[in-house]
């Protein structure tokens, strides 16, 4: 019995939905930001909202953005941290539904946040240290630690240094997860009567803007 009610259910649900507004806003976004005219966007008249008593639909969605009905637009009702909400996704979205009532109505809301450069590189270590034989040859290579920069796409991290670069150059391959593997790969000889130890800082950066950094310190003896 509870079968056919269940599908009259979904089928009235589908056949009552009647449009959609998409919006894009970046994340961080100050509490009570305008996120756009709901009203306007739907063709909706602002009484409407009101009478209809429209709400949003989506426990998650209704933590971040708040309808306002007498002014008819959408507001962010509490700070949204893209990471937070979709980790390391590359696409981040709020979808859900503002519902109107006397007749019952239903609207389609999809709001992509974009990604800000709110997150430095960073090493999990500040410091690494090898032991290096001075008769260890040319193409010597060392792994060294990635760095993890929790924003995306151009605000993720790009790229790394290392200084100075008299004996080491860097050497950075792509792994199955499509972060970049870094290498310390030894060009020049060691010569331990002439240095005993030397100092270098790796460098993490990303490619926002503006560009952010992480430096961890590499001590080899």
């Amino acid at each position: 019995m509870n079968r056919p009610v269940l599908l009259f259910i979904s089928l009235l649900s589908l056949d009552s939905v009647i449009g959609q507004a998409s919006y894009s806003i970046p994340e961080e976004m100050p509490k009570g930001s305008l996120i756009g005219n709901i009203a306007h966007d739907l063709g909706l008249e602002t009484k409407r909202l009101v009478s209809g008593k429209a709400e949003i639909f989506n426990r998650n969605s209704a933590e971040y953005v708040e309808l306002n009905r007498e002014r008819g637009v959408l507001l962010v009702k509490e700070r949204i941290d893209r990471e937070a909400l979709c980790t390391e996704t590359t696409v981040c979205a709020l979808d859900f539904q503002v519902i109107l009532e006397n007749p019952m109505e239903f609207y389609t809301v999809t709001i992509q946040i974009t990604d800000v450069n709110d997150n430095a590189p960073t090493f999990e270590k500040g410091e690494m240290k090898f032991k290096i034989s001075e008769s260890a040859i040319n193409g010597a290579q060392f792994v060294l630690e990635r760095a993890v920069d929790h924003d995306v796409g151009i605000n993720g991290l790009q790229d790394y240094l290392l200084k100075p670069s008299d004996h080491f150059v860097l050497k950075l391959h792509s792994n199955a997860n499509g972060h970049k593997n870094v290498e310390m790969v030894l060009q020049k000889p060691l010569d331990r009567e002439k240095q005993e130890q030397i100092n270098l800082v790796l460098t993490a950066v990303d490619g926002g803007e503006p560009q952010m950094s992480g430096t961890m310190l590499i001590v080899i003896t």
